[in-house]
């Protein structure tokens, strides 16, 4: 068998499949057996088989249905065959295969192979990695064959008839590209560009995404299936003007308020991405969106009949009961009866316990052998007698309980627990300590040396010591010196481990005993005779308690069933300190005075066949071994010719119970029977730490039934029922009986969960024991061990069937004919998916029967699943050969998932392929699971490759949300008034009678009134990064700055010019706003661009000078120079730039006269911005607009000329421009200015400014707000010795243009409370596009309130208010205070009526300082009419209102504001436009967020958005790249626990990527058009299936 398994990949290739092979015509077919029947006798070797099997066969592979073309023999075979070693090496080919041989049996790779043939190969699309990510990638520098006809520039634009031409290679035409191919994959690529499009370092694309084999997508087909998708999303381009990027998808809330003024992004002229569009608009073929495409066609396939939905997600969200497919198989058979073991035979000269008979084998027969320890070399290095046995146990009693003392008390007493630490290959030792304790009357607890402080489960083992209260560890004198220490003496060995007093039992160190002292020797009694440690399916450890009796009584049954004799020579492989190696190898052996030979587990690991040779010399009657043994001898048995096993009468496989250790167990007789070893010898048995042995197979002697198999049907065990399969062969399960009954015990089968009613006789359950061998406890665990050990098993009435407790044993299984047990499976191992039962074994088992078998390094895969969504999910992870490409892995995973959903119908959730040797280790080899389980779910297991199939798995959704059709307005507005509901509608106090300055129509005129009044009044203070005044502006030095613009703009510009004003954040820009107006011009404040990033920031500016129109552009010098400088150009067309005049030296003229506006409605200002969905929008803001909003702010700030403020802002556009520009003038208030961008090189700039000026009131944006937090967080006691105090300030508000961020609110309150900051201090405004000030906390009024809406109700848009901490609940902060002269409603987005309190609507506003509307380049003002007046459908249908965009409720409070009247509070939810349409609900992006950002440490940051109906995902790591794929699995986790969605694309980018806007919210649009032009240069791109 081991020859034919390492032809590998290639049999895979070849193997016809039985249907096939019977087309072959039969001479063939006979010279192939011929072949075989060579091969396995050695007349031939693996590759001369190969190369005849190969030529046979090559005139038949073509016409072989269901085997994929690209399996056929082409150049690949040359490489698969040089893979292949000849098995002449034992060493080189144990070493490729180590482990997966004992999960293998021939029928279950066929079933495997024949399961695969059925799927075509699926095209699904490989996720996209970056070079530095691919750690094991062979990178060859090759050049491509100049047939590539597809290497066109990245972004030229591909149409239609291109498109069809540019998958040259989807046939198998030329051979030679074929395998350029597969070489440029492995090295895989450059940048951004998926592992099968190598991207050349030039940046020119070789290869677009359809052209590798793998992946070749018709591209015709992916255009049109785009196109009919989009068609399908009511694309309707005549409403909206041209978009530029082509890339917005306009949802059904677009068709009604179109954004016109939408230039995003970047105007036609400048696009940097050359627009990849069809007719429609629609962008077909970017290299990202090909394979999101793909996606959809994968998706598109149809699924298996789907489950029954597993819960309504009513607000109660009812689970569900899944229900049961009616024609799952049922159990038929009758009730079992409790099956009982044969009677403890009478032994008449039997010990009256363990230490009685050491003490009369020591003293009768001293010289006889007890144990033979060998060294890594196979060589006997001592043997230990039973004399000495007795004397240094004696020795080591006598010594633990009189010479260890503290403070003049003995340091332990009888009863105590005692931890022995000995290493594996040091049996002897171990052996004495034991026995030592026992003597004493002590209690050991074996546990593992732990050999770092970071082991898997060592945390665990120091909590059960500490439980246990060891204070106590016996070990080596090599074992201690290599523990952890420090200058003091030892430490705790991990965190956890309580501190131990280390103490070395060699000799020296022990006492002889006095000629008087004799250790108590007791009858066996019901006390602790040891603990033995268990580690759980969580990853729990728990130490079980045997008592004296039990330990006795199990030597006893095991002495009987085994036939032991005394003197009997016997060979153990398995670890000494638990379970059968401890059971035969330590206590039943001095029980029968037996010789045991220990093999340790690193010499297995040098020479896998010294047990069998140990067995062979000293001719051994038994060996204690488990499969893995038996497979790796198998591996290595060329080098021994001259073995004979005819001594052994007994095979003891410890794992029997494993359903997979029956291919071992064949295996290794087929070998080895030509060396004497006898069929019946083989004796599987079943065992758990609980129960201690359940049932062996007996030996020949005992005249006991022949052994027996199952074959059983796969689908009929998930459902816990045994069938025997006949017809389908494909998922079936062989299984042999692990033999009888233990003696003296009563075995029965009880189902799994809940009450523990006993099985059908055709029916799986957990087999229970009773009986006086097993285990008593777990160790300070009173209630578990009541439901493991003390199960009353009841009959289908509930009757118990005795009076005697059971175990519960941990294994699944069933009795079968002539009463032997059968086991399937272990409960740690039970994983129950959408209610039927899967095994981790099995499942593992058809991984490694995947080819290419050598795929898997050392066959170390690991399966267990994970709760998600009410239901577990399977995982598996492998580690994959260190040679392994890229395109290799992904072939081999797409195949184990065809496998595992063919072979078990189930769905594998997440595939994950980890670097050889990084799976946490067992302490004797193999994958500690539910370690590498708990890395999983921490993001720490770090994968090389991730494969994620949500799609196909998560059949438990809530049915997504059929809108209903709408109630008419009539029957509203009755239902508002029979329910008595106040219609949802607030109002600011009135604007009070006008003050000195408010007669002033016009800002303009303020401050010429002022600069008489009081001109030398300081206005403005403009601090540097020093935190020292750069420069100032009193109202006279202002008046006159302005009048000189002024001045030189009259004798060029006419009245009415708009002018681009490009200044850095100071007095100039302010100087020339107010020049403009002097001037009748109208002005615009422009962001400059940055110098540092031409590139971006550059297209903006020009855009926005192209969109307002400016005939002039005024700015300083600097600037002037970089927008027409050499950089400039290769970003823009300078030469279209209008005129620009610098301001720096203008002429100190005065003005001929003032520009006087004829009437208030006249324009004052543009306000440019782009919202967050990347749409650039001027709003037109009058001079009557202006000064309402200048007195508005006035009146809730209380500014007068004898404040200050501290304004931390952009001053470029919405609030943060009226605070700089316009607030201070009117009011008269002195403003204290930092620019945000200093706070780069400053971080605690703004507070400390606001700490020396005394400042009450001060504004600042997220961004700023989110610097401090981060930048200062771990500094206050810095900033404290620098006497930062912020007890003066009253309000500190963050302007924003978005629901509140509660969580950067709180922590900067937090942070900054030890300054002095007033926890009541920190509020949010809020403000849009067409009211720049809706809402402003001001310095009067209660405190902002936080309410908890349910997260579920928002998305049906409901507002559902529940309790903090109530599960989905959501906090959302009231946004400050209505201003002065707003009123505020919440309409019905669809209907346009009022609401009534707490439903959530869109915020419609009525306020004089509401903008006009929207200034556009299309000048199509009436399509945007509606925003900025629009009228309710019924109610007061008179008052005109303004449409913010964003969604929200009023809700009236307890609190009474100044005017005494109940106060309404405003909470906004989000923007319309930002919102996702999925699933029929209205997701925000920010709950999203917030959600993924929680699930992993190194996520910086995250922002999301859909594209074709596929949520993408994007998270900025902070942290190693190796973390990147980690998150894929935790992402979408969230995202389907927290909000039950399936994430299509995750996108794992460097931090800094997810472009954010001055106010600090996140450009989602043109993070979305980056990742579709393929810009983003992402570290991993996972596509989820």
């Amino acid at each position: 068998m081991a020859e034919r398994t390492s032809t590998g990949l290639l049999t895979m290739m070849l193997e016809p499949t039985p249907a096939v092979a019977m087309t072959l015509p039969a001479e063939v077919r006979e010279k192939l057996a011929e072949l075989e029947l060579e091969l396995s006798e050695g007349d031939i070797t693996q590759k001369g088989y190969e190369k005849k099997r190969g030529k046979l066969l090559a005139p038949y592979i073509p016409q072989i249905q269901g085997v994929d073309p690209s399996l056929q023999i082409d150049n690949r075979i040359q490489a698969s065959s040089q893979a292949i070693l000849p098995a002449s090496k034992p060493n080189r080919s144990r070493a490729a295969n180590a482990r997966d041989e004992r999960f293998r049996s021939d029928l279950h790779t066929k079933a495997v192979q024949a399961a695969l043939a059925k799927y075509k190969e699926r095209k699904m699309p490989m996720p996209s990695k970056r070079r530095s990510v691919l750690v094991q990638s062979s990178v060859e520098a090759c050049t491509p064959p100049d047939t590539s006809s597809a290497s066109e520039d990245e972004g030229s634009l591909r149409r239609q008839g291109r498109l069809a031409t540019s998958t040259p290679y989807q046939g198998h035409g030329h051979p030679a590209v074929e395998h350029w191919f597969n070489r440029v994959i492995q090295g895989s690529s450059t940048s951004s560009s998926a592992s099968s499009t190598s991207s050349h370092p030039g940046g020119r694309s070789v290869t677009t995404t359809n052209t590798t084999a793998h992946t070749a997508l018709n591209a015709n087909a992916s255009a049109t299936a785009l196109v009919d998708l989009m068609a399908h999303t009511q694309l309707d381009n005549h409403s909206a003007p041209p978009d530029v990027t082509g890339l917005s998808e306009r949802t059904s809330f677009h068709m009604e308020r179109p954004q016109v003024a939408s230039v995003r992004g970047v105007s036609r002229g400048y696009n940097q991405i050359s627009i990849m569009e069809t007719a429609d608009g629609v962008p077909v073929n970017s290299r990202v969106s090909s394979k999101i495409q793909q996606l959809l066609n994968t998706l598109k396939r149809p699924k298996r009949p789907p489950l029954c939905e597993f819960f309504v997600d009513d607000f109660e969200e009812l689970l569900d009961v899944q229900q049961p497919d009616p024609n799952q198989p049922k159990p038929e058979g009758q009730q079992m009866s409790p099956l009982e073991g044969e009677p403890l035979g009478v032994v008449t000269n039997w010990s009256r316990s363990l230490s009685a008979a050491l003490q009369r084998w020591g003293t009768t027969q001293p010289k006889s052998p007890c144990l033979t320890a060998l060294d890594n070399a196979g060589k006997p290095v001592y043997t230990l007698t039973y004399g000495k046995l007795w004397t240094r146990s004696q020795k080591l009693a006598y010594t633990l309980l009189n010479k260890l003392s503290s403070r003049n008390e003995p340091l332990l007493l009888p009863g105590d627990r005692v931890a022995l630490v000995f290493p594996n290959n040091d049996p002897v030792m171990f052996m004495v300590a034991f026995y030592g304790c026992l003597l004493a009357e002590l209690v050991p607890v074996p546990i593992e040396v732990p050999l770092t402080r970071k082991d898997a489960g060592s945390q665990q083992i120091g909590f059960l010591l500490g439980s246990c209260g060891v204070t106590l560890a016996l070990t080596t004198d090599a074992c201690q010196k290599g523990l952890p220490k420090a200058q003091t003496g030892f430490v705790p060995v991990s965190t956890g481990w309580p501190r131990l007093l280390w103490f070395v039992t060699d000799g020296k160190h022990v006492v002889k005993p006095p000629k008087d002292w004799h250790p108590p020797i007791r009858e066996a009694s019901n006390d602790i005779a040891y603990i033995e440690y268990k580690t759980s399916k969580e990853g729990s450890t728990m130490g079980i308690t045997v008592s004296h009796s039990a330990m006795l009584a199990h030597c006893h049954a095991l002495t009987q069933a085994c036939d032991y004799t005394e003197a009997e020579v016997i060979t153990n492989v398995l670890d000494f300190k638990r379970e059968a190696g401890l059971w035969h190898g330590v206590l039943a052996s001095v029980m029968n005075r037996m010789h045991v030979i220990s093999i340790p587990y690193s010499l297995m690991k040098v020479n896998p066949l010294s047990w069998i040779q140990k067995v062979h010399t000293y001719k051994a009657r038994v060996a204690v071994v488990k499969s893995r043994d038996m497979h790796w001898s198998l591996l290595a048995q060329r080098d021994q010719r001259d073995i004979s096993l005819s001594s052994l009468r007994m095979l003891i496989v410890a794992d029997g119970a494993n359903p997979w250790s029956i291919s071992s167990c064949d295996a290794f007789l087929n070998v080895f029977q030509a060396r004497g070893l006898r069929p019946e010898v083989i004796c599987p048995c079943a065992s758990s730490s609980e129960a201690m042995t359940v049932a062996i197979r007996r030996p020949p002697e005992m005249n006991v039934p022949p052994p027996g198999k199952a074959v059983l049907s796969m689908g009929g065990l998930s459902h816990s029922v045994i069938r025997v399969d006949t017809e389908e062969k494909l998922s079936v399960l062989t299984v042999q009986d692990v033999g009888q009954v233990m003696p003296g015990a009563v075995v029965c089968v009880v189902r799994v969960e809940g009450t523990p009613y006993l099985c059908q006789t055709d029916e799986v359950g957990e087999i229970c024991v009773s009986s006086g061998s097993t285990g008593v406890a777990y160790y300070g665990l009173p209630g578990m061990t009541k439901n493991i050990f003390e199960t009353i098993p009841v009959t289908s009435s509930g009757v118990p069937i005795s009076d005697r407790s059971f175990i519960r044993t941990s294994l699944l299984g069933f009795v079968g004919p002539e009463s032997l047990v059968f086991v399937v499976g272990k409960m740690d191992g039970l994983m129950v998916v959408s209610g039927r039962r899967h095994n981790a074994d099995d499942v593992v088992a058809t991984a490694l029967a995947v080819e290419p078998m050598k795929f898997v390094y050392r066959g170390r895969i690991a399966v267990f699943s994970v709760p998600v969504l009410h239901d577990e999910r399977i995982v598996v992870v492998a580690e994959q050969r260190p040679d392994a490409s890229e395109e290799d892995s992904f072939q081999w995973m797409s195949r184990v998932l065809q496998a595992i959903d063919s072979i078990h119908q189930v769905g594998v959730y997440c595939l994950a392929l980890v670097p050889a040797n990084t799976l946490p280790k067992a302490p004797l080899g193999g994958i500690h699971i539910s370690e590498t389980k708990q890395r999983f779910l921490e993001g720490a297991l770090h994968p090389c490759n991730v494969l994620m199939c949500p799609h196909t798995c998560v059949t438990n959704l809530p049915k997504p949300r059929q809108k209903q059709p709408e109630v008419g307005p009539a029957s509203m507005i009755v239902g508002n008034l029979v329910a008595g509901k106040r219609i949802a509608q607030a109002c600011g106090r009135d604007v009070a009678q006008l003050e000195d300055n408010d007669q002033f129509l016009y800002i303009q005129d303020v401050l010429q009134w002022r600069a008489q009044a009081t001109p030398d009044h300081p206005l403005f203070l403009v601090l540097n990064a020093k935190g020292t005044v750069a420069s100032t502006a009193s109202c006279l030095q202002l008046h006159k700055r302005a009048e000189r613009v002024a001045a030189a703009l009259m004798g060029r510009l006419n009245t009415g010019d708009h002018v681009a004003l490009v200044y850095p954040p100071g007095i100039d820009l302010i100087a020339t706003f107010y020049g403009c107006l002097y001037a009748g011009c109208l002005p615009v404040t422009v962001r400059p661009p940055h110098p540092q990033n031409l590139a971006t920031t550059l297209p903006t500016v020009k855009m926005i000078v192209e969109v307002s129109k400016s005939v002039c552009i005024l700015t300083t010098q600097a600037i002037m120079k970089l927008l027409k400088s050499k950089e400039a150009a290769a970003a823009v067309d300078i030469k279209s730039w209008p005129m620009v005049l610098d301001t720096d030296d203008l002429p100190r003229k005065k003005s001929p006269q003032m520009y006087k506006p004829p009437t208030p409605e006249m324009l004052a200002y543009l306000d440019f911005s782009v919202s967050t969905t990347g749409i650039l929008a001027g709003v037109k803001m009058s001079h009557s607009a202006t000064s309402a909003l200048c007195r508005s702010i006035k009146l809730q700030c209380e500014l007068y000329p004898s404040r200050q403020i501290a304004i931390c802002l952009d001053p470029y556009c919405g609030l943060g421009f009226a605070l700089w520009c316009l607030c201070s003038v009117y009011s008269g208030h002195q403003s204290i200015l930092v620019p945000p961008l200093e706070l780069e090189t400053n971080v605690s700039l703004w507070l400390a400014a606001v700490s020396q000026y005394k400042v009450r009131v001060t504004f600042c944006s997220y961004s700023v707000m989110e610097m401090c937090t981060k930048g200062l967080g771990s500094q206050t006691e810095a900033l404290r010795l620098r006497n930062v105090n912020l007890s003066c300030v009253r309000t500190c508000m963050v302007v924003a243009e978005e629901r509140p961020r509660i969580t950067l609110t709180q922590s900067f309150s937090k942070i900054f409370k030890d300054l002095g900051l007033s926890p009541r201090a920190v509020s949010t405004t809020f403000g849009c596009r067409v009211n720049v000030a809706i809402c402003l906390q001001g310095t009067a009024g209660p405190d902002p309130t936080t309410v908890y809406v349910d997260m579920r109700a928002l998305r049906h848009d409901r507002v559902r208010l529940v309790e903090r901490g109530s599960p989905h609940s959501l906090p959302l902060m009231e946004s400050g205070k209505i201003l002065p002269g707003v009123k505020v409603i919440i309409a019905n987005t669809e209907t346009k009526g009022p609401l009534g309190d707490s439903h959530l609507g869109e915020i419609w506003v009525s306020s004089p300082h509401n903008a006009t509307g929207y200034y556009t380049v299309y000048g199509e003002e009436a399509l945007h009419a509606d925003h900025f007046n629009t009228k309710l459908s019924f109610g007061d249908t008179q008052t005109v209102w303004a449409r913010t965009g964003y969604l929200g409720f009023l809700r009236r409070t307890e609190l009474t504001d100044a005017s005494g009247e109940r106060h309404d509070a405003l909470y906004v939810v989000g923007s319309l436009d930002e919102t996702l349409e999925l699933r029929g609900m209205r997701y925000h992006p920010t709950d999203i967020e917030t959600s993924v950002i929680r699930s992993h440490k190194s996520i910086a940051e995250c922002a999301v958005f859909t594209w074709t109906n596929l949520l993408v995902v994007v998270v900025e790591l902070e942290g190693s790249e190796q973390e990147a794929l980690d998150l894929v699995a935790l992402v979408t986790n969230v995202v389907l626990e927290e909000h039950y969605l399936i994430v299509g694309v995750v996108v794992v980018v460097d931090p800094g990527v997810i472009p954010i806007n001055s106010r600090g919210e996140k450009q989602r649009m043109h993070l979305r058009d980056g990742f579709l032009a393929d810009q983003l240069d992402p570290i991993y791109v996972a596509y989820n299936m």
